[in-house]
């Protein structure tokens, strides 16, 4: 009986997946591992990886079709065998065959796909894959720095998911190594390898904006006088942006929210930033300011834990969740919607940490290679518009937060400290409240606590 493979659920949020493409068409030879399809959910651009052995018998939906979680999608098994159409409403937790394990996704290493006929090279690819053998190519390159790949910006990157969590863990930018596993698939000894011959660093950040801001300016548009603004045309909304739309207007609509505002003398924050940064720039090291808003958050929701909580509706019967970790989230627009990725146990992590980790996860979200864990489970929320000179705003409750915080540019202004005008620093931080957890007086203990942080920037440190 052949193997019917469904739409599985990678996300809290998800409740379709949009087929790309298929890596794989009827008829091919499949086995464990091979990578089936690309599918893009509501956060990102995954593979479909096949845990059967045998023939594609059947595609149940071709590229551009939404599927909803546990419905059919393709069907594998032996050449010849017949193949039932299955049923078109497939329930969520769908059936699956007896002993057969759970499809899984994993996440692509492309940001767009590949030529057709990739697929066509993975039977090499698969057989030789249970081989170690970068060391052949790695010893012919001891001595001499890794030379970085050829590699076009929309190239894929070929990466061992081992290897891709090692280069992680160092630090290491994959698109710096030369990969020796098959098809040229970087593996972990090449990481190791790369590490040895100093390519260890990722290439220099690029200086970030006096706001520090996550977010990265989206490229505007170029004028063309007396030409159309763009193309008229209707646009289908990808997942990713019905999922937006969807949970902040349920946000908007249902969460009964509040604003608390303060402003900061950002100066301090700033002559700290410039001072680390200059102490480690021969370490690779470039904080930003919104690595130091990540960190006093997390610090703040110590001092004021009442914010680190969530609503839980429960079956009939509410309750509040309060959590013994701070994992605060932080929003990274990108073209067709924005996420928000966590820095995990914020509350444990030095400024150092919090700022590699951010910059990691930043760079998976541009490239659409989060994974699940990666985006979920926080905390606590920030937003910076500072970057894009935003002086302040408000922003939508991420739930099931309870509270978000909205950070905007820092601004010269006249100040007055003591008796004088001066000209000073200033940055306006805005939180958003959900008023059946957060009371007021709390909200502003949580900026006080803020406020209190970031003015004085070295208590960061310890």
């Amino acid at each position: 009986m052949p193997n019917i493979i469904e739409m599985p659920k990678l996300s809290d949020t998800m409740t379709v997946g949009t087929l790309v493409k298929w890596l794989k068409k009827e008829g091919d030879v499949v086995k464990s591992g091979d990578m089936l399809a690309e599918v893009e959910t509501d956060k990102a651009t995954m593979e479909l990886e096949s845990f059967f052995d045998g023939t594609l018998l059947k595609i149940f939906s071709g590229p551009g079709s939404q599927v909803a979680i546990g419905a059919p999608l393709c069907a594998i098994g032996k050449p010849g065998e017949k193949v039932d159409v299955p049923e078109s409403k497939a329930p969520a937790p769908a059936a699956q065959p007896a002993g057969a394990p759970t499809p899984v996704m994993q996440q692509s290493d492309q940001t767009k796909v590949t030529a057709p006929g990739a697929s066509t090279t993975s039977k090499t690819e698969v057989e030789a894959r249970p081989l170690v053998q970068p060391q052949t190519a790695t010893s012919a390159s001891v001595g001499q720095p890794a030379p970085a790949p050829a590699r076009g910006e929309d190239e894929r990157i070929r990466i061992s998911p081992l290897a891709r969590k090692l280069a992680l863990e160092k630090g290491i930018d994959p698109a710096l190594v030369t990969g020796s596993g098959p098809g040229g698939r970087i593996v972990r000894a090449d990481i190791l390898a790369a590490e040895k011959q100093g390519v260890t660093k990722p290439a220099a950040p690029a200086a970030p904006a006096a706001g520090g801001a996550t977010r990265q300016a989206l490229a505007p548009a170029p004028v063309l006088r007396g030409a159309p603004i763009q193309d008229e045309r209707v646009a289908a909304v990808s997942n990713m942006r019905g999922a937006i739309a969807r949970r902040l207007l349920e946000s908007k609509t249902q969460i009964p929210h509040f604003y608390v505002e303060v402003e900061i003398d950002a100066a301090p924050l700033l002559a700290l930033r410039e001072q680390l940064n200059t102490a480690l720039e021969e370490e690779g090291v470039k904080l930003s300011v919104n690595d130091f808003i990540l960190k006093g958050c997390a610090e703040a929701l110590r001092r004021v834990p009442q914010v680190n909580a969530s609503w839980e509706p429960g079956n009939g019967q509410a309750q509040i969740h309060y959590y013994s970790a701070a994992h605060v989230s932080f929003a990274v627009a990108m073209e067709d919607g924005l996420i928000t990725p966590v820095v995990r146990d914020a509350h444990l992590k030095s400024v150092v940490q919090i700022s590699a980790e951010a910059k990691s996860l930043g760079k998976l979200a541009k490239d659409k290679k989060l994974k699940p864990d990666q985006f979920s489970g926080g905390t606590f929320c920030v937003s910076n518009l500072g970057m894009m000179g935003i002086p302040r705003f408000s922003a939508i409750i991420n739930p099931p937060n309870v509270a978000i915080l909205a950070v905007g540019t820092t601004v010269k202004k006249p100040v007055v400290k003591g008796d004088q005008i001066v000209v000073g620093q200033t940055m306006v931080l805005t939180l958003s409240c959900d008023h059946r957890v957060v009371d007021g007086a709390v909200g502003a203990q949580f900026l006080n606590a803020l406020k209190r942080l970031l003015e004085a920037p070295a208590l960061l440190l310890v």
